[in-house]
């Protein structure tokens, strides 16, 4: 079988498609000659590996010889992958949504050569069904209108274009002040689910930046009703169908409004920071259950993702085949009873909802494990006293997962991003401190040393191991993770790495205007909508790079003292506080990198030699305190004062050590000289008004 340009490439996705025999392209200068010199219509399709609707419409569409031919003919055809290319995917999923009021993957746009949008959808059937117009009868008009309706085609594309020119803008000027946090914090409230936790109704997503923003206020005010809405979100999450009960981790976003149905695919980026909200309520709350949903996390992000030569990969699918729905992660009640003992059975089935009628549509005998019960209810109603009926689950546990190991397994893509890689690294820095998990801590250093050594310059990561995309995310996450691998380690190149990326940043991607952060440097051009200006505030679905971006300069300046870092911090918030308090639970993000300036800042200093097992301990309980906007710090006095700010090189200054020093904003706490007193110095710090 022949295959066509995709044949090759590092995208899973695209590679996935290199059998068809439509005549693909990647995004490339190249596609949009072709489709100058034969004045046709671009169709772009965008999609990704582990999404469940773009394998289906590549096996009922693209793969169709007839239709292939028809596509080849009258088209320039092109297909992205949206997490090789999410600069691409930003821009015309904003175009298409403000076209036809739908997004999503597949991305489905007929653009003209010069890669402008006049038309778009999502999935489109062969032949018509689901309620949306077949996908033949949409390129037949499309072709006649491409040559009957030029005019009118182009009239589309332009308003298309300025519509988004205007939706992009997200920047609304500012000043910051505590009412911002408070007036944000109630717009969630109004939209939290008081039965279910999370917020809104269905489709249900996680949002793990706003619960952190909450257990901030919480840690800020003692606000009772913060820490309700924050503990009843992740109770919620851990007990339903979202969370994968077997193999750790959690699926993408639930279809129903009680976190029991989802969407099954499994993404680096939202395990990582699902990872950090869990480990965070556990250090907040001194919640169990948070912090073994957290575990279960890192043991997913362990077996599944990790590569052993440093580094994470970026997601699992949901499913095997087309006509599967997430059935390696579900189960019918003969399949758990025959992996089970009987014993273990009616305690699982009792447990997890394991009943003869499931909760998937296409299956309905294929059950979604959920715990709508505490165990202690369980177990009572059984007879079985909690702590054995404890064990006998964690063995049932065991067993379904061997069981289900014995499946064909959804595929993992194995390309490595920078962002998402440094957001897992970062993740994974806090909960080897709070659960006392070496490995995580030593995964997260080595997936860093990874990306540095794979840098194409000193003060530049790509998106991907050996491309060029040149994106702000990137640059961010990698800066905060390189941050707290300077706090975890030590080391102080990582903190010069982080200086020398950030200083690139502010010359490269802010906008000197208005304020704020281009998501792609300034200098960047491209094809169709790429020179299209975007400034992202929003959480969609990852951290707002310009939040993240705040939260970098914030914590620089708190390491070196420089004022530029505040002046650069205060640039970007100002830029988008006229809008990022409406936005809410979407910009979580910026609004901890605004809570960062507003509430004091926790400067945590251990002084130490090297080896010294006391002023290890000190360390240990440092990275594991529950304080907010936490700044930690090593200091070896062998390694002298010079180039410390003032107030670090008066706490070398003593001569004593091991010691601990505590302060938060401009209040410093007695010095700790042992880590018995330290740890209880960093427990009375940590009681909530």
């Amino acid at each position: 079988m022949s295959e066509n340009r995709l044949a090759g490439s590092p995208s899973a996705y695209l590679a996935s498609a290199a059998h068809q025999p439509v005549h693909w392209h990647p995004w490339s200068d190249e596609a949009f000659r072709e489709a100058k010199a034969r004045d046709r219509p671009i169709l772009l399709d965008v999609g990704a590996v582990w999404c469940h609707w773009c394998h289906v419409m590549d096996g009922e569409s693209y793969e169709d010889p007839v239709l292939a031919s028809f596509l080849n003919e009258h088209f320039v055809c092109v297909k992205v992958d949206r997490d090789e290319r999410p600069d691409v995917d930003t821009r015309y999923q904003r175009a298409v949504q403000a076209m036809s009021g739908q997004g999503g993957w597949p991305l489905t746009a007929l653009l003209t050569p010069e890669g402008q949008v006049f038309f778009g959808g999502t999935y489109f059937p062969p032949d018509g069904k689901y309620g949306r117009p077949g996908f033949r009868s949409v390129l037949e008009q499309i072709r006649r209108a491409w040559d009957e309706q030029r005019p009118h085609l182009d009239a589309q594309a332009l308003a298309v274009r300025r519509a988004l020119s205007e939706q992009l803008e997200a920047a609304a000027p500012g000043e910051l002040a505590s009412s911002l946090l408070d007036d944000a914090a109630r717009q969630m409230a109004r939209y939290f689910d008081p039965v279910h936790g999370g917020f809104g109704t269905r489709p249900k997503f996680p949002h793990p930046a706003a619960v952190c923003f909450l257990v901030r206020r919480w840690q800020g005010t003692g606000e009772a009703g913060w820490r309700e809405i924050a503990e009843r979100t992740l109770e919620g999450m851990a007990r339903g169908g979202i969370h994968d009960h077997v193999g750790g981790g959690f699926h993408r976003y639930s279809v129903d409004e009680r976190w029991i149905v989802p969407h099954f695919e499994k993404m680096a980026y939202d395990n990582s920071e699902l990872l950090r909200a869990y480990v965070e309520g556990a250090a907040a709350f001194g919640s169990a259950e948070f912090a073994e949903v957290a575990r279960g996390i890192v043991a997913w992000v362990r077996e599944t993702l990790a590569d052993p030569a440093g580094g994470f990969g970026a997601s699992q699918d949901a499913d095997v085949g087309l006509d599967d729905d997430g059935d390696y992660f579900t189960w019918t009640r003969e399949e758990a009873e025959a992996a089970l003992p009987a014993g273990e059975f009616e305690l699982a089935a009792a447990y997890y909802d394991i009943g003869t009628a499931g909760e998937m549509h296409h299956d309905p005998g294929r059950n979604v494990l959920f715990t709508p019960q505490p165990l202690s209810i369980v177990a009572r109603r059984l007879g079985l006293d909690e702590a054995e009926a404890g064990a006998r689950l964690a063995s049932a546990r065991a067993r379904l997962k061997a069981a289900r190991d014995r499946r064909p397994a959804p595929i993992v893509d194995r390309n490595r991003y920078a962002a998402w890689n440094a957001m897992l690294a970062a993740a994974l820095f806090r909960a080897g401190a709070v659960l006392d998990d070496s490995w995580a801590g030593e995964a997260a250093v080595r997936a860093l040393e990874r990306l540095r050594a794979e840098a194409p310059a000193s003060d530049r990561v790509a998106h991907a191991p050996g491309g060029d995309a040149d994106l702000l995310e990137d640059q961010v996450q990698v800066a905060s993770a390189a941050i707290d691998a300077f706090e975890h380690t030590g080391e102080a190149a990582w903190l010069d790495w982080a200086t020398r990326i950030m200083e690139r940043v502010w010359a490269e991607f802010a906008d000197p205007e208005y304020g704020g952060l281009f998501d792609v440097a300034r200098s960047r051009g491209g094809e169709g909508l790429l020179p299209v200006r975007v400034k992202p505030v929003e959480d969609a679905p990852t951290p707002s790079p310009n939040g993240v971006g705040a939260l970098v300069f914030a914590r620089l300046h708190s390491h070196t003292g420089e004022p530029g870092w505040a002046e650069r911090r205060d640039a970007v918030l100002r830029a988008f506080a006229g809008a990022a308090p409406q936005l809410g639970l979407h910009a979580a993000t910026w609004l901890l990198a605004a809570d960062w300036v507003l509430g004091p800042v926790s400067h945590l200093v251990v002084v130490g030699s090297p080896g010294d097992p006391e002023a290890d301990r000190m360390m240990n309980e440092a990275r594991r305190a529950a304080l907010p906007r936490a700044v930690l710090r090593r200091l070896v006095p062998e390694a002298g004062a010079a180039g410390l700010p003032p107030a670090l090189a008066g706490m070398l200054a003593t001569g004593r050590a091991p010691r601990g020093y505590l302060c938060i904003g401009e209040t410093c706490l007695a010095p700790a000289d042992s880590a018995d007193a330290w740890a209880s110095t960093l427990r009375a710090a940590t009681r909530t008004p």
